[in-house]
């Protein structure tokens, strides 16, 4: 017979989904469990990039038995997602039963319940499908996260940039203060022409460059994913053809510092950079930037205030271990981030509030009628971001066992106004009661004036090294 792990009931449910199951909280429900059978044994996974870096993890298990064999199973794969997503990988090692690693390459396999990752993380970022083999791994070195020396440099004069899905923006920066920056519109997404996009681009670089005595290095931003400068996965290219990613815009990123005369050129997720200008004006590092808009962007700076190689993708990482939470419409599979800290969400609740939403109107349109409600002191408003508010807690004591973490910048359209207030003060209070050692270890925040105006581009644009540095 099957048996069931069945975390603690929460001290502070969301007032909308009072079947939310905790990740934290059923991991350590599984610990304890595992700690008092007899059988239970230490298994090892390790998560390796093409290149040999990655990360390991190393578990406690209950005994491969009838009783939970499905609980490990359960447990084995929603870390392999979180993994995938927070730090990348094409080859994942398991040292425990053979049944685990086969039964993962069925799930994650081009025609399995997780082609999506397959697809997304495997073949565009990596090149390959993802493999799940069993190991043996005890005695052997750690795969470790490669280092980056990007971020943090604001010697010389800089340009940066940040594309985004309805404007570009760009700035100059001169020894760290900005003498110019503006905000072009545009609408990338369903262009289909690579000039489109690279014809723009120059065009926001050329208009800094003059004010600027020389250009020394120039940085930018983005959503998506890029390794070695190259555009993996980029929502803003979505209108292109592959075949025109491939042969254009990759290689316009990639050989980028040619067509200015060889200056040093970065590009990092825009998550990234605004974890990367949140510690820059902080002055401390293990930083942690959650933006809540379209969907879930994050970004991680780490303890030296530099970007790290994680993805940290964690629109796609699990933040809800109920066996019927929502599902996400684009990878199908349920639980994870963009449907609880986003517009999506406020979509979602607002119904369960007893909010009337017109099907047919966009999510930003009822994000925008929610706020206003909670604006004006609707309970049933309020009650929406109090949900996500809690929703916060738990996904940042999730974060935390996987991130060193001292701040979180919280930012996007689902933080405006009176609803995001109440977002924040419901996540701080959760934080006290349910997890009070972090309470005490993370400070919550919102970006003041000077990082909406400037800190985007500031952080950007420090992104390359000089060459003499």
């Amino acid at each position: 017979m099957t048996k069931l792990i069945t975390p603690r009931k929460l001290s502070i449910l969301p007032p909308l989904d009072p079947g939310f199951v905790s990740p934290v909280l059923w991991e350590r429900a599984y610990l304890a469990q595992a700690k008092t059978e007899s059988g239970s044994f230490d298994a090892v996974l390790d998560m390796l990039r093409p290149d040999g870096s990655g990360k390991r993890i190393a578990l406690l298990s209950l005994p491969e038995t009838e009783d939970y064999r499905e609980a490990n199973l359960f447990r084995i794969e929603r870390l392999v997602k979180l993994l995938l997503w927070q730090v990348g990988g094409s080859r994942i090692l398991i040292d425990g039963p053979a049944s685990w690693a086969h039964a993962l390459q069925q799930k994650y396999g081009e025609s399995g319940e997780r082609s999506f990752d397959n697809e997304m993380i495997g073949q565009q970022v990596y090149g390959q499908s993802l493999q799940f083999e069993q190991a043996e791994l005890t005695g052997t070195p750690a795969p470790r996260l490669t280092a980056q020396d990007i971020g943090g440099h604001t010697q010389g004069n800089r340009i940066g940039f940040d594309l985004g899905g309805s404007d570009r923006k760009c700035a100059a920066v001169i020894n760290g203060e900005v003498v110019f920056s503006e905000e072009i519109p545009w609408s990338p997404y369903f262009e289909s022409q690579p000039s489109y996009h690279i014809d723009g681009i120059r065009d926001s670089i050329e208009r800094a460059a003059k004010h600027l005595p020389q250009i020394d290095a120039i940085g930018g931003s983005a959503a998506g994913i890029y390794i070695n400068n190259e555009p993996r996965i980029a929502s803003l290219f979505r209108g292109l053809s592959p075949e025109s990613l491939d042969a254009e815009m990759r290689p316009f990123f990639r050989n980028f510092s040619q067509d200015w005369e060889g200056v040093p050129f970065q590009i990092a997720n825009d998550g990234d950079i605004t974890a990367l200008a949140g510690a820059m004006q902080q002055g401390e590092g293990e930083y942690l930037g959650i933006s809540m808009g379209t969907s879930l962007a994050c970004g991680y700076v780490d303890h030296e205030r530099r970007i790290t190689s994680m993805l940290s993708e964690l629109a796609f990482v699990p933040v809800d271990f109920q066996p019927e939470g929502p599902r996400d419409e684009w990878s199908g599979d349920h639980g994870c981030g963009v449907q609880y800290f986003s517009q999506q969400a406020v979509a979602r609740l607002a119904p369960l509030a007893g909010i009337p939403v017109d099907p047919q109107q966009s999510m930003a349109l009822t994000l925008e009628e929610v706020q206003a409600l909670a604006d004006s002191g609707d309970e049933r408003a309020r009650k929406v971001f109090q949900t996500i508010g809690v929703y916060l807690a738990h996904a940042l004591a999730l974060f935390a066992q996987h991130y060193a973490i001292k701040h979180v910048l919280l930012l996007g359209r689902v933080m405006s106004g009176a609803g995001g207030e109440c977002l924040l003060k419901q996540a701080q209070e959760t934080l006290a009661v349910e997890f009070p050692d972090l309470a005490g270890q993370i400070q919550l925040s919102v970006p003041d004036d000077r990082l909406r105006r400037h800190g985007q581009a500031i952080a950007a644009a420090s992104l390359p090294p000089l060459t003499s540095q």
